[in-house]
């Protein structure tokens, strides 16, 4: 469907009003368009202990994060392809409005361009040996059984896939970096127990036994933000983008193409001198609130700021801005999906079930991209401490400070 044939977006209440009214006409809205809201709003039956068994131990109940809306936000991407009101659970007063404002941005320029390249998951096990020639020969060798470990892995899931298998040395030890499709779960727990497989599968038949082994070496980069996501691919690779006229900072920040252009520079600068893994301004802010609501593995955000943010001037003198996660760590299916809330939050997005994963990685991708927006337009602008100060008061309105 064109721009022009979706029409501007329709709006929500102001995420600024805490009203029980604009609650009640934000519920309402989203049961308009169909989307079940029981398990956010509380009033659903609490879920059997037993139902949580694998997901939780010591089980004494739920801890319960506000979850607000921001959207709709308008994307053009490979996979999510539409207007979508996007759920974020945070504590952090100004985020969500930050969000909004972003997207109004963002919807004012045509809507954002996403795509979703590539999805493999790394395991990364290792095998010690009694010296380097020994050590080598294995190295050699183990590249050489590539179809042995890919049925190996097969046979543990319906789902995961090896694709490929690289060898480093590093003395006497000899480290194998196996990279699984996962299809539409994040895929963490698959990829173990097929690399499990793998080694009990290799170990009989290698021409030396290791004097020991590990099923992860932390080679993998699990949950550690990693500059080898650069050169490789770990999780889903996830990018998306936008072209601002200058007319339109000035409308929105009181800033200017050349001036939010100049604002990245100089923070890049900054976040360099830090030895910084990837330069971005606050992709964890935006991809740890979507996380939580989502049911995702909340962890992952480590990796997943692994990412570079560009703000450029064009040859027109707009400012072109993108944001790339080569490392993100998400899924649709499995893990705390299936939880009520989760459930909800990625029905309000249409990814809920098999097929769903990239689509997820397109928004992501654009919500962080929005987060991006907001803190250059803020920080441009000279409006980042006063957002703060009046936007995240705590117990404004309860005579608390």
């Amino acid at each position: 469907m064109t721009d022009e044939a979706r029409g501007a977006p329709r709006r929500l209440p102001a995420t600024t009003d805490c009203s029980p009214a604009a609650r009640d006409a934000r519920r309402a809205r989203l049961g308009e368009e169909g989307h079940s809201l029981e398990a956010i709003s509380g009033v659903a039956p609490e879920m059997a202990p037993e139902a949580l068994a694998g997901s939780i131990e010591g089980f004494i109940g739920f801890a319960r994060i506000p979850l607000g809306v921001a959207g709709p936000v308008r994307i053009r991407g490979r996979h999510a392809d539409g207007d979508f009101i996007v759920p974020l659970a945070t504590t952090e007063g100004t985020l969500v409005a930050s969000f909004q404002h972003a997207f109004n941005v963002i919807n004012r320029c045509g809507g954002a361009v996403a795509a979703c390249s590539r999805q493999l998951v790394g395991r990364a096990p290792c095998f010690t040996f009694a010296d380097i020639a020994t050590a080598m020969t294995i190295a050699e060798w183990l590249p050489t059984q590539l179809p042995l470990m890919q049925t190996a892995a097969a046979s543990t899931s319906r789902y995961c896939r090896l694709q490929s298998a690289k060898t480093s040395l590093v003395g006497n030890t000899v480290y194998m970096m196996l990279e699984y499709s996962t299809g539409d779960a994040a895929g963490q727990n698959m990829v173990t127990l097929a690399t499990q497989a793998v080694c009990q599968q290799l170990l009989p038949l290698m021409p030396h036994t290791p004097e020991s082994w590990l099923v992860e070496s932390v080679l993998s980069g699990d949950k550690r933000a990693s500059a080898q996501a650069f050169l490789g691919a770990r999780g889903r690779n996830a990018s998306a983008e936008i072209v601002l006229p200058s007319r339109v900072i000035g409308r929105y920040w009181r800033s200017d193409a050349a001036g939010m252009a100049r604002t990245w520079n100089q923070a890049t600068v900054g976040a360099a001198q830090t030895g910084a893994v990837g330069l971005q301004g606050n992709v964890a802010n935006a991809l740890a609130a979507l996380f939580i609501a989502c049911g995702q593995d909340v962890a992952c955000v480590s990796e997943a700021t692994t990412s570079i943010t560009r703000c450029e001037l064009t040859a027109q003198s707009d400012l072109y801005v993108s944001v790339t996660m080569p490392n993100l760590i998400v899924g649709t299916v499995g893990g705390g999906t299936f939880l009520p809330t989760a459930k909800e939050s990625l029905g309000m997005l249409g990814c809920t079930g098999p097929g769903t994963a990239a689509k997820f990685a397109e928004i992501c991708a654009v919500v962080a991209l929005a987060g991006e927006l907001a803190i250059i337009g803020a920080m441009a602008s000279g409006a980042f401490a006063a957002a703060h100060a009046s936007g995240g008061r705590k117990g404004r309105g309860t005579g608390d400070a």
